[in-house]
Order: structure tokens, then C-alpha cells, then sequence
């Protein structure tokens, strides 16, 4: 790996346990709630990832809030990049415009399928996989080249960051997976949200042997639909009967107020049980639309 060029590799790095949000970009030319979102997150995270049409959803293309969040707000991007929308072309183009933008973190996602998007009919392009976007992007920052090795002037310096999925069964193809990236030159992952901690220990375990620092995504429910939608939709997620039991009975015995109190002592519990018995570097709150709850959860996983 390179030297640091982000506060979010510089602590990886040093070691220190670290915690990063998630801002969503909306359908929208406003920038307001993604301003509002990232003073909400800034000093409890190290960094947000700005997400690229989450779901096959199409919203502002992240590269801009990315970069005002960073210049009003002060605080360090992850630039979601999906493959599924550009091909090579426009992919090397936004990188160019990340790095002019002095974006430092990008997290390289092969992005949901159209099918399961608000335009189901849309082609994906995938012209490049994930993986050929890791060699990319490790081209451009190690050899100021693309992948054509055309010569790349005054190349961007980007610490790249891949995804990953701890829910996976079997689990094996997912760490071939990321054994690939990883030889590529993958610096850091994140996953996906995982609601047992048992399951994150063993995917920890699994890929302990490429060295690289992992953050475990926890993903709290803004409410009992949005557990459903979550539950049904998002290929990979697994929450346990017992956690949604107790989401249920909090929000039937006290509305909103009493299912918030109970998220942060779930999501909270689940945090600090991460920190102090996996070999997770860090941990990947994403909350979209309800950030006001991170520096809560932080705040009981140090003291549970």
C-alpha cells in the first residue's frame, strides 16, 4: 500500500478504530440535504461514502456532493464509483475529475442491478467489472497510466476501498473475490451491513490472511418498513428473528421515541461487540436520512 493520503488511510493505518457514515444524494439539483447530512456526521466520522445511485436509483452523481462536502463542510469523502452505469470511457474521466477535485477516497462497487431500479428497462454496461475498476484506478495512481496505457499527466492520488459481502453462503466465492481485488491493489473494505456478530467474526476470519483493514458495515432501520424493504430487496441482508422482534414490540409500546431507544441500545450493543471482539479496524454506520442517531450509537458502543 502507499503512503496516506486521506485521514481516513492515515488512521487505518496508525491503527486507530475508526468510524465512517453514509450521505445519499437524492433527486435533487439541492445540495442542502446533503450539507445538512454531512455536518450532521462530521466529527463523530472520520469520512462519508457519497452513494452512486444506490438500488439502480438515478440521483446526482456523487462526484459533486463528494466534492462540497469536503470544501463546505470539511469533511473527507469516499467516492462511490459503480461500474454498472459507465463504461471505461466515463470511468476514467471521473476519476481524472475526482482527483482534479481532490477527492482521496474511492470505493469501488459493481452497483445493483437495473432490474431492481426505478428503471428496470435501463441497459447496464458493466463494460468494466469491479475488479478491472481496481486496475484501473492502481494504474492511474502507481504508473500515470489507463488501462490503454495511455499516460496519465499529473495522476490523482487515491486510496481505493472495495465492498464486500460477510453474508455470503457460501462465503468462499466472496473471498476469492476479494483475494482478487486485493492482489490488484484494494486498500481498505467495507461490507455490507451485518446484523450478527458471529457472522462478522467468521468472514474476518476468513480474509484475515490479506492483510487488510476491514470495517463492518451496521446498518440501523429508520423504522419497521424500511427494516421490511430492506429485509426483501437488498440481496445479502440478513437481520435476526430477535432483533426484529425487538424492533417491533419498541415500536408498538412507545411509537417512534421507544424504537429509536431501542436502536441505539441494539445497534449500539452490536457496534461496541464488533470493536472489542473482532479484528474489524472499523465499523461503517450508515443511517440515510436519520444521521442524528450515529453519534448516539458511537457514543454506547464505547461505553456498553
Amino acid at each position: 500500500m502507499t503512503g496516506p493520503n486521506s485521514e481516513l488511510m492515515r488512521e487505518l493505518i496508525e491503527g486507530r478504530f475508526v468510524f465512517t457514515g453514509e450521505i445519499e444524494p437524492s433527486k435533487t439539483t439541492s445540495l442542502q440535504g446533503v450539507l445538512e447530512a454531512a455536518k450532521k456526521l462530521k466529527g463523530h466520522v472520520v469520512a462519508a461514502n457519497v452513494t452512486d445511485n444506490p438500488t439502480a436509483y438515478a440521483y446526482m452523481n456523487a462526484l459533486i456532493p463528494s466534492y462540497i462536502i469536503q470544501r463546505e463542510v470539511g469533511l473527507e469523502a469516499v467516492y462511490q464509483m459503480t461500474v454498472r452505469d459507465r463504461n471505461r470511457l466515463a470511468l476514467t474521466s471521473d476519476l481524472l475529475g475526482a482527483g482534479a477535485l481532490g477527492i482521496r477516497n474511492i470505493l469501488v462497487l459493481s452497483g445493483d442491478h437495473t432490474a431492481v431500479g426505478e428503471y428496470p428497462g435501463a441497459k447496464p454496461v458493466y463494460d468494466l467489472d469491479s475488479t478491472n475498476m481496481v486496475e484501473l484506478i492502481r494504474r492511474m495512481v502507481d504508473r500515470g497510466v489507463d488501462l490503454g496505457e495511455n499516460r496519465v499527466i499529473d495522476p490523482p492520488k487515491f486510496h481505493i476501498g472495495i465492498a464486500s459481502n460477510p453474508n455470503a453462503d457460501p462465503l468462499e466465492p466472496e473471498v476469492f473475490k476479494i483475494e482478487r481485488k486485493v492482489m490488484l491493489g484494494a486498500e481498505f473494505i467495507q461490507t455490507q451491513a451485518v446484523y450478527d456478530v458471529e457472522v462478522a467474526k467468521g468472514f474476518l476470519d476468513a480474509i484475515a490472511y490479506l492483510n487488510r483493514p476491514v470495517l463492518i458495515g451496521v446498518a440501523p432501520f429508520k423504522s419497521i418498513s424500511a427494516m421490511e424493504w430492506m429485509m426483501r430487496l437488498v440481496p445479502g441482508i440478513i437481520v435476526p428473528e430477535e432483533i426484529q422482534s425487538r424492533l417491533r414490540r419498541a415500536r408498538e409500546r412507545g411509537g417512534k421515541e421507544e424504537f429509536y431507544r431501542e436502536s441505539i441500545e441494539i445497534f449500539g450493543q452490536l457496534a461496541h461487540d464488533v470493536r472489542k471482539t473482532t479484528k474489524a479496524k472499523g465499523i461503517h454506520l450508515m443511517t440515510i436520512g436519520f444521521e442524528w442517531i450515529v453519534p448516539s450509537i458511537i457514543e454506547r458502543s464505547i461505553g456498553a
